[in-house]
C-alpha cells in the first residue's frame, strides 16, 4: 500500500481520491508516521432519477406557468409592498 506525507497529499488530493476509489487505498504520514488510510466506500451508488415520473398521467404544467406570481416578483424587485 502506497504511503504519502502530508504535503503530497494535499498537492494530489484529487488523483489520490480518484485512484483509492479505484481500488488503490493509500496512507497519508506525517514525518514517516502512519496517520490515516484512506480507502474506497463500499456503499452503492446513488440510483439515477432518470424516469421517476414514469406511470404518473395525472401532472400537468400550467400554462401560465412562466408567469406564475409575476406580480409579486416585480414588486419584491421594485420595493413595493
Amino acid at each position: 500500500m502506497r504511503t504519502v506525507n502530508i504535503h503530497e497529499a494535499k498537492t494530489h488530493l484529487s488523483k489520490l481520491v480518484d485512484q483509492a476509489a479505484k481500488g488503490e487505498p493509500f496512507v497519508i504520514a506525517r514525518a514517516g508516521k502512519p496517520l490515516v488510510k484512506v480507502v474506497p466506500l463500499d456503499a452503492p451508488e446513488a440510483p439515477r432519477r432518470l424516469g421517476f415520473l414514469v406511470g404518473i398521467d395525472n401532472w400537468v404544467v400550467p400554462d401560465d406557468f412562466d408567469r406564475m406570481c409575476e406580480d409579486e416578483i416585480v414588486a419584491l424587485f421594485e420595493g413595493e409592498p
